[in-house]
């Protein structure tokens, strides 16, 4: 599998300048066009105005891509075909030549392989409902820890089992700060309703959590920036209660199980809040973007 780095990427990682990598499954997967184009565009402007380079990543013609050009994110944004890819599919992906975007596990293991080291997205993966009954849990956990990389996110979609998923993150020896919170924000909403042990409130003190890990050495997982979103732009917590609630139910009269029930749920949430939910995930995604490129920066000593 050879990894494509573009030219842009390799010159700011050469020259130890600030870079962040962007997943491509929000803009294949998470929104309608025209509004996904206009959203990728947005992301990786935000990560320009303050001081970083954007490295979207995505995997184009069984070729791994880290720093996409105008062309390439367009492609990921229009074309019809895109799969879904996370880390285990790279390899399948690299040798039958397909096309895909990439989730938070392939996003943070090829940007690791390129040398970035501050990763934004949207919301984790993690422990699913039911877990006892579906052993449900995202592949995102796994590769966290055993991943060398800083992601900031807006902590676990809501739809999961969130305490569960905390635990599990623990288990795995993932570092989990909250970020300027001492709580664990649940992707729509500032707060799940579950505290976190550690918290930072600069991008200068995630910088010297890093620094420690490499001085440290040791197992080569990732430090989770957990960024919540503005309680003025979060989902209402009385619809957001609401509405999961009726999504839930929904979705065990309709027997949807496995890898179709977080799909189910999300497009429920959409539809069922008239939009208020997706509104509040670009909210989050947007302030986790501007976050990770000042980490970045603040890394680089600039």
């Amino acid at each position: 599998m050879v990894l494509r780095v573009s030219g842009e990427v390799r010159e700011a990682l050469d020259a130890d300048r600030p870079v962040v990598a962007l997943e491509s499954t929000i803009i294949a997967h998470g929104l309608p066009r025209p509004r996904n184009l206009q959203v990728a565009v947005e992301l990786e402007a935000a990560v320009r105005e303050e001081g970083a380079v954007p490295a979207t990543i995505a995997v184009l013609d069984g070729v791994p891509r880290v720093g996409l050009d105008k062309e390439q994110l367009e492609r990921v944004a229009n074309e019809d075909g895109i799969r879904k890819l996370g880390h285990r599919d790279l390899a399948l992906a690299a040798a039958s030549g397909a096309s895909g975007a990439t989730t938070v596990s392939a996003t943070a293991l090829l940007a690791a392989l390129a040398g970035v080291r501050v990763f934004a997205t949207g919301g984790l993966g993690g422990v699913h409902r039911e877990w006892t009954v579906t052993q449900d849990e995202s592949a995102d956990l796994g590769l966290l820890a055993r991943t060398r990389i800083t992601v900031v996110c807006a902590g676990v979609k809501s739809i999961l089992d969130v305490p569960a998923t905390l635990q599990r993150l623990e288990t795995l020896g993932v570092a989990v700060a909250g970020y300027g919170t001492d709580r664990f924000p649940g992707f729509y909403l500032s707060d799940s309703g579950h505290p976190v042990d550690w918290r930072l409130d600069t991008p200068a003190q995630v910088a010297d959590v890093m620094r420690a890990q490499d001085a440290l050495g040791g197992p080569g997982s990732a430090l989770i920036v957990a960024n919540p979103v503005p309680e003025e732009e979060q989902l209402d917590p009385a619809v957001h209660a609401r509405v999961l609630a009726e999504a839930l139910r929904a979705c065990a009269e309709q027997g949807v199980t496995g890898q179709a029930v977080t799909p189910f749920l999300l497009d429920h949430l959409v539809r069922h809040t008239d939009g208020a939910s997706l509104a509040a995930n670009l909210a989050a995604v947007r302030g986790n973007v501007r976050l990770a490129a000042r980490i970045a920066a603040a890394r680089a000593g600039r």
